[in-house]
């Protein structure tokens, strides 16, 4: 590969040891990224294509085969990072060595980038748990640090408004985050992170009319080519769920949840968790099965899910199934783990879920209680983790414990409105009035 005297850098100004060709595929490839639009993986296989020396395109495609289920040989695309970035300029090995550690189960490296290198984009959002990466922090304060020191980095950057528009949300300082995405997408109306930021307001605030009229009108209009509309699909339909209309969500998963719609693992974190959440809601009847989303799931990412989040939702998954033997196992996999979250937070909640699937509730709801505090290090969002606080709510109600049950919705109504939790907490009226798990 030879070059020319022109050196290429990244949209945030770092040295890029390639091609001019390759840079601007790669450019492309991390701009699609950062908006989460459809294209990335494709322009990035373009960067190696044109170098295939390129060490950063490499590393960028075996990031997105771990973390996205995007179709590529990891081993491969590692093996060759690895091979090339003793070519390339430090920041460049550093990344490299970053994502290398990061699929292997050991992050801190990639936390020791960012202090030196907090304009690399690529890694600092994936070191947040959004709606594209699970995180690389414990707990979300150590994220949210992560994006507070790299403010004097970016200043007024379109997309790390829309990042720090999600950690503000994530802080419950709802005003803010809702005044910086709308800043960004006024900037950048595509901006896939600062879309994400503003449903998260609206649903955290409990404003689901009109959190679900907006991003209505997104997806159809500036947000048509993100590679996320099942996840703003499945924002659309827990305003849905929250308002108790459970018409407008069956629509809403027909057309644009159903997992034979090539969702990939995303079935699993989207379709999969709606239809557990849908289940569990009072008037619900005749909610499909989860054995699509299964299927395409795959046997391998439920049995061996690369993430603790990917871990979340594979074990509620198979407790909709009823599998107990695959519970066993995802647990006995997860307790073996040689990464701690999927020892200490994996392994007790899967072991939490098989308990309610041998109908031992009661101890279940305990054991799903005594992991509140430990959720966040799942990663992904609170409202995502609210599917463990559903299945604890239903545990308690099958073992009859209906005061325990109303107090957790209480607890739920006082963060936001929920005219489906209303419901839920009338449920809770007398015995007997349980709801069966999907």
């Amino acid at each position: 590969m030879t070059y020319s005297s022109f050196v290429p850098i990244d949209s945030y100004g770092y040295r890029l040891t390639t091609s001019s060709e390759a840079a601007a595929a790669y450019n492309r490839g991390i701009g699609h990224l950062l908006r989460l639009r459809t294209g990335a993986v494709e322009a990035l296989a373009a960067s190696v294509a044109l170098d295939p020396t390129f060490a950063l395109g490499h590393a960028s495609l075996a990031l997105l085969g771990h973390e996205m289920c995007a179709p590529v040989d990891l081993r491969a695309r590692l093996g060759d990072a690895r091979l090339h970035a003793g070519r390339a300029s430090e920041r460049e090995r550093s990344h490299v060595q970053a994502i290398a550690s990061h699929v292997c189960g050991d992050s801190a490296p990639l936390v020791r980038h960012l202090a030196a290198y907090p304009r690399d984009a690529l890694l600092l959002t994936t070191a947040v748990p959004t709606i594209a990466f699970a995180g690389v922090t414990e707990v979300p304060a150590e994220a949210w640090v992560l994006v507070e020191r790299a403010i004097p980095a970016y200043g007024e950057d379109w997309w790390f408004t829309g990042l720090l528009a999600f950690v503000r949300q994530e802080q419950r300082r709802f005003d803010e985050a809702m005044s910086l995405s709308c800043r960004s997408l006024a900037q950048e109306p595509d901006a896939g992170h600062s879309a994400h930021a503003r449903a998260h307001a609206h649903y955290e605030t409990g404003d689901h009319e009109a959190g679900l009229a907006w991003m209505d009108g997104w997806v159809a209009g500036a947000g048509a080519g993100s590679e996320s509309l099942s996840h703003f699909s499945w924002h659309a339909a827990m305003h849905e769920l929250s308002l108790g209309d459970l018409d407008a969500v069956r629509r809403r998963y027909d057309a644009q949840l159903r997992p034979e719609h090539g969702l990939g693992c995303r079935a699993l974190v989207d379709s999969g968790s709606l239809l557990f959440r849908w289940a569990l809601t009072p008037g619900a009847d005749d909610v499909p099965g989860i054995e699509a989303v299964a299927t395409v799931a795959g046997r391998d990412v439920l049995e061996h899910p690369a993430t603790p989040f990917l871990a979340m939702h594979a074990a509620v998954t198979l407790l909709a199934l009823d599998d107990g033997p695959a519970l066993a196992g995802l647990a006995a996999w997860a307790g073996r783990h040689a990464q701690a979250t999927q020892r200490e937070v994996v392994a007790p909640l899967v072991r939490a879920l098989a308990l309610m699937q041998a109908e031992r509730c009661s101890k279940a709801a305990d054991a799903l209680a005594a992991l509140t505090g430990a959720l966040p290090r799942l990663g992904g969002s609170d409202a995502q983790r609210e599917i463990i606080e559903e299945t604890r709510i239903a545990a308690l109600l099958r073992a009859d414990r209906l005061a325990e049950a109303r107090a957790v919705l209480d607890g739920r109504l006082d963060r936001r409105r929920s005219p489906r939790d209303e419901a839920w907490r009338r449920s809770c009226s007398a015995p007997g009035t349980a709801l069966t798990v999907p």
